[in-house]
């Protein structure tokens, strides 16, 4: 089963969702790992309280760049109070993967980038992370 879930985060990794730059983005966040190098830049468009785009760009390890791509997939399309209720522990669970705290980090990358987007459209973002 370990090597399914492998196969399913390099297909992340190799050909991620919602990989590009957004035209009129409402916000828009670039989060780095200084640990390792991995660096994202997140991008979302809101529109009638509803998260109507979402996009993402970067280089790093498989894990920060499948982590940002399922993220991307389950917040598209979706309300914003919802969008807000999304924990790390979700996001770990998306992965479907144990993580080991060296790449916590690395996985948390697209988490944390999501908390500033709220933030910065005026959504409430969850209060602590996992890393």
């Amino acid at each position: 089963m370990d090597d399914l879930y492998r196969d399913y985060i390099l297909e992340h990794y190799r050909r991620p969702h919602n990989f590009g730059v957004l035209e009129t983005p409402s916000a828009s966040f670039e989060g780095a790992n200084p640990l390792c190098g991995d660096r994202i830049t997140m991008q979302l468009t809101v529109a009638d309280g509803v998260v109507t785009e979402v996009g993402f760009t970067g280089r790093g390890c498989a894990i920060s760049q499948a982590s940002a791509s399922l993220l991307t997939d389950e917040i598209k399309g979706k309300p914003l109070a919802s969008v807000s209720g999304f924990g790390a522990a979700d996001l770990l669970e998306l992965l479907g993967i144990e993580i080991s705290p060296a790449r916590l980090k690395c996985a948390m990358l697209s988490f944390d980038s999501l908390q500033h987007l709220l933030d910065e459209v005026g959504a409430k973002p969850l209060t602590g992370d996992a890393g």
